[in-house]
């Protein structure tokens, strides 16, 4: 029996022991459960507290910037009266203005200094605690108003966060709003708002020049009143300005920076903290209901990580936008730049080889000013897509913005591996695009840099890529050039032809050589082409190979264009009978005002537009067929005529002719220089005189050297020629000289 009992006890032990044992783990269950919430809930109230006071200092930062947007209300209201303005400006005495200009903008709107600055931007007025003040006794701070003169004379763009308002008159309340502009900066050593207004007439009365206007400032102090007004507006406690002292631990410190970016003060508040509120609502609520602790427990825990997760979702969604680029989907400039630290870092440590290709589209902005910008987008999205495919996973393309993209490759064992690379993306890009539509063809330029052990930064590389970029665009687009030490000189050198050529076309500096055009006998000058050269007082005779392409890349085509036409017609106007042809460049005439500046010159120079025919190329001509058509029609219709320049080049001739008004056709000298030597050569010049005829127009031939060359295209029927043969381009005098009659010798004094 005594056995048979302990056997019990043993069996009871056995079952009481696993079930102690068991309760250790739901306490500690329960412990890390308690500390896991605490912990939670403390980090939500310190995440609230973070985007309270992110919430406190976007409402300082908006209430300062309104602030001093009401300031220049206040001034505005005080110089919008003409009487005020022409007492100014015409009749200034320092008591009125300080009685009827400085008291009442003390008084009203507490303004703590206000300064009038006459024409020739003295100060004539100083208010200091709201007297009147020599002027002189702010001349040791005078510079301090100088950014604002600056802005109100129109003398200096202003910078982010400098408001600049232009003069107008509100058409509902016929009330003038001069010209104005505020901005945050250092005066007196305090940080200040500084606003100022140029007293001015409304409308275009004359009377007070906008050069010549008085200027109205004003100064309110960032401290004192005007802080304690925002912090009870916008409940920030204790708001104060803090000098080079630390701010107390529970305060949170802002610098307030100025235009330039620099500190003009330091702002410090005590934030509201509703992480605290959170943190002793919540607390005693999980003490006193402990005993519901484990269902409180899982639906805050579930809670926290739905929290959690939105929180984390959405700093992926904002870390993923801060990175990429919107449009193309691929990374941006800054995922680009931090890729290519890392590989440069790679390949100082190990001798790994790579490179950069920075990849720059042709003519992407004439598709973009033709076809619209929802075109050029939709553009890029493919391009990202084909660049993307064309390259390894492992290697990164990025756009870098507009129409620049760059490649970063690791698969850069030597030169030939690159270029290779390169081929294969030009070829790839140069495919025809299918976009809404629209059937679109580009190319590409494409400059590498190498990154090796001796490499430099990520700035050093994107530089040599980009020198490199600038080489291959100059040597003709659509190619791939390594960097190498060399660009850098011709760079410079390119760059100082560019300097040189902005001023000479400034300074009357080039000149303008005619070449004749004959009939097709080749007997009678008939016309001139006008060709543009450039006597470069160092470099002697810039050819216009060299100067035209750089006058294309910085624009500066523009005005060189108008230059030539407007110095040919006025050289050729006394050559009566000869027609002028000036080429006329993509970029002249694809601007809205074409039509305009070509009737402005003709106008200006009184030649007869008849005689005068612009050549362009089909180059030229790509885009928008009906704008270029009207703009051509408009020209035709007071007498100008146009020729299709470099005939049977491009891939679309004959849609030109049927969609263009052309006078004449140029066939291009690539073909003439041909008719002796290949047959086809000769077949081609026959069927563009018949295309030329068939169609009513005169048809000339470029580049005639020999005399069986002007022969073989009499006979084929072209109406006139142009080239060495009949001579070189000369200057205006020599065409003058062609075109004096030949003198009469007397038959006596020939016998004598």
């Amino acid at each position: 029996m005594a056995l048979m009992q302990k056997l019990k006890l043993r069996r009871r032990d056995d079952i009481r022991r696993p079930r102690s044992v068991s309760a250790a783990p739901i306490a500690l269950v329960a412990i890390v459960a308690i500390v896991c919430v605490v912990v939670a809930v403390l980090s939500a109230a310190r995440r609230s507290d973070d985007v309270e006071l992110v919430q406190e200092r976007k409402l300082l930062t908006h209430a300062i910037i309104d602030r001093g947007r009401r300031v220049l209300r206040e001034l505005e209201n005080v110089a919008a009266s003409n009487d005020i303005v022409l007492q100014l400006h015409y009749n200034f005495d320092p008591d009125w203005v300080h009685h009827l200009v400085g008291l009442r903008l003390a008084t009203f709107f507490d303004h703590e200094h206000v300064f009038v600055v006459d024409r020739t931007d003295r100060l004539s007025y100083a208010m200091l605690g709201n007297a009147s003040v020599e002027p002189s006794r702010f001349d040791p701070v005078r510079p301090d108003l100088g950014r604002i003169i600056e802005l109100l004379r129109d003398r200096a763009p202003p910078r982010q966060d400098e408001i600049v308002l232009e003069p107008s008159v509100d058409t509902a309340t016929g009330l003038n709003h001069p010209r104005r502009a505020q901005r945050m900066q250092t005066f007196m050593g305090r940080p200040a708002i500084v606003a100022g207004v140029a007293a001015g007439m409304a409308g275009d009365t004359g009377l007070i020049p906008a050069e010549a206007a008085t200027l109205l400032l004003a100064v309110k102090y960032i401290d004192g009143q005007l802080l304690s007004d925002i912090g009870v507006r916008f409940d920030l406690p204790n708001l104060r300005v803090v000098g080079t002292e630390a701010a107390r631990e529970d305060e949170n410190l802002f610098p307030l920076a100025d235009a330039a970016g620099q500190t003009i003060a330091r702002l410090a508040w005590t934030p509201n903290r509703p992480g605290a509120t959170i943190v002793a609502t919540v607390m005693p609520f999980m003490t006193i209901a402990f005993g519901g602790f484990a269902l409180l427990t899982g639906f805050a825990l579930r809670y926290i990580r739905r929290s959690a997760a939105r929180i984390a979702e959405g700093e992926d969604r904002l870390r993923h936008l801060a990175m990429h680029d919107p449009l193309s989907g691929l990374p941006n400039r800054t995922y680009f730049g931090d890729r290519l630290a890392a590989v440069i870092g790679d390949t100082h440590r190990d001798g790994s080889d790579a490179a950069v290709l920075a990849i720059d589209l042709d003519h992407f902005k004439d598709i973009n000013d033709t076809l619209g910008h929802h075109i050029g987008d939709g553009l890029i999205s493919v391009v990202a897509q084909r660049l993307v495919h064309a390259v390894r996973h492992e290697d990164l393309v990025a756009r870098l913005g507009g129409d620049e993209f760059a490649v970063i490759t690791t698969d850069a064992p030597d030169h030939m591996a690159i270029e290779a690379l390169a081929a294969r993306l030009i070829a790839v890009l140069r495919a025809p695009y299918l976009v809404s539509g629209h059937t679109l063809l580009i190319g590409a330029s494409i400059g590498i840099a190498t990154v090796d052990r001796r490499s430099g930064d990520a700035a050093d590389i994107m530089r040599r890529a980009d020198v490199a970029l600038y080489r291959a665009k100059n040597e003709g687009r659509c190619r791939a050039c390594i960097y190498d030490a060399n660009m850098d000189a011709d760079l410079r050198a390119r760059k100082q032809l560019e300097v040189d050529l902005r001023a000479a076309i400034e300074n009357d500096g080039l000149s303008v050589a005619y070449q004749p055009i004959m009939n097709a006998s080749g007997a009678k000058m008939i016309g001139v082409e006008a060709l543009c050269r450039w006597d470069h007082p160092v470099r002697g005779n810039v050819p216009p190979s060299d100067f035209i392409p750089i006058a294309e890349g910085c624009e500066l085509i523009i005005p060189l264009g108008e230059w030539v036409l407007r110095k040919a017609c006025l050289e050729a106007k006394p050559w009566d009978g000869l027609t002028v042809a000036v080429n006329v460049s993509p970029l002249q005439f694809r601007r809205q005002d074409f039509v305009e500046v070509i009737e402005r010159i003709l106008t200006e120079t009184g030649i007869d537009p008849h005689r005068v025919e612009l050549e362009l190329t089909e180059s030229t001509l790509l885009g928008n067929v009906e704008e270029a058509e009207k703009a051509m029609r408009r020209l035709k219709a007071i007498g100008v005529r146009f020729a299709l320049d470099d005939f049977g080049t491009g891939y679309s001739s004959l849609l030109y002719l049927r969609s263009y008004p052309f006078d004449r056709i140029k066939i291009d000298r690539s073909f003439v220089h041909s008719i002796e030597t290949a047959a086809d050569a000769a077949s081609i010049v026959h069927a563009i005189v018949s295309l030329g005829r068939g169609l009513g127009m005169k048809v000339t031939s470029e580049g005639v050297e020999t005399a069986e060359q002007q022969l073989f295209l009499r006979a084929a029927g072209v109406h006139s020629l142009q080239g060495f043969r009949f001579g070189k381009p000369v200057p205006a005098g020599a065409i003058s000289e062609l075109l004096q009659p030949p003198t009469v010798v007397p038959a006596q004094a020939a016998a004598g």
